[in-house]
């Protein structure tokens, strides 16, 4: 591992004045369970590594009737371990429980995944569909960037030299909605999706139509996708067969995926529409106040 500088800032202000100076060379650190890896492999060379898990505005996790707030530094285990998170958010925390194994889920960060911005991480396509925006600061103050906009390419985002994602905001729950996510790994120890689903419905008071949707998709594309066609695809629609089909097919539409070792192109887009009429159910489920029955990263 090369030589680099180490900086534990305890304020936004100081972590930004780091981040400015470096001149794009410096990386910030959160749980460092990718990042780690990637200086020591020499997958990335950062003159400096800016830990900013003593930022407050980093590690603030706040569930009011405006939303959810998800600080940048926040580990997996505090979202998931809250219920009226797991109860309104569920399909993020459904990621959060299969980031990595115990110990990762310690230190790795929702908002770390979302600025290593790999296509098959498992938290993006669940931010997508529940409508999350990334609070960004730089030297020029603050802007917001949706979700399914902060990915540029695998590996990365919209993030300039000298910015830090300070944290992620939901809107707050409509009545009778409900969420999931659901990945396919063709074994435990291959911790990697092949392909991700995420799905965030609303359903009218009867819980028999759907009122609206978002639909996303990981791991066939460059980037998460969110799949704008499949989600119009069940608003106003009875909630069927039928309708939910209709989906699946728009959502293999959509999808762009390439043949490696963890599959085919083929498999993968047979897996979206498989997975998506799971997962679409399962948010069905959940918004009508039914338990699912789902093994956390099956």
């Amino acid at each position: 591992m090369r030589d680099f500088e180490y900086e534990a800032p305890t304020t936004l202000a100081e972590a930004l004045d780091v981040l400015g100076k470096s001149n794009g060379a410096a990386k910030a650190l959160a749980g460092g369970t990718d990042l780690i890896d990637h200086v020591r492999t020499g997958r990335l060379t950062p003159d400096v590594l800016v830990d900013v898990k003593k930022i407050d505005e980093l590690n603030v996790l706040e569930l009011t009737d405006a939303g959810l707030r998800v600080g940048a530094a926040v580990p997996c285990y505090r979202i998931y371990g809250c219920p009226e998170i797991s109860q309104q958010y569920s399909a993020l925390t459904d990621s959060a429980r299969i980031i990595g194994g115990i110990q990762i889920q310690s230190r790795a960060s929702v908002g770390g995944n979302l600025c290593n911005s790999g296509p098959a991480a498992d938290s993006i396509p669940s931010l997508i569909a529940l409508g999350a925006v990334a609070v960004i600061a730089g030297s020029n103050g603050q802007r917001e960037v949706t979700a399914e906009e902060f990915c540029t390419g695998p590996g990365k985002n919209v993030l300039q030299p000298g910015e830090l994602l300070v944290e992620i905001k939901f809107p707050a729950r409509a009545a009778n909605s409900g969420s999931h996510y659901r990945r396919f790994i063709p074994r435990n120890e291959m911790d990697i999706a092949v392909v991700g689903v995420g799905a965030s419905v609303e359903l009218d008071d009867s819980g028999q139509n759907f009122v609206s949707a978002r639909i996303s998709l990981g791991a066939v594309a460059p980037t998460p996708l969110f799949a704008q066609a499949a989600s119009d695809a069940l608003a106003g629609q009875p909630v069927n067969e039928e309708s939910i089909a209709k989906a699946a097919a728009a959502a293999k539409e959509v999808a762009t995926p390439i043949t490696d070792m963890r599959g085919t192109a083929e498999f993968r887009t047979h897996l979206v529409g498989v997975l998506t009429e799971r997962v679409v159910n399962a948010a069905v489920s959940r918004a009508r106040g039914e338990a699912i029955c789902f093994k956390p990263g099956h």
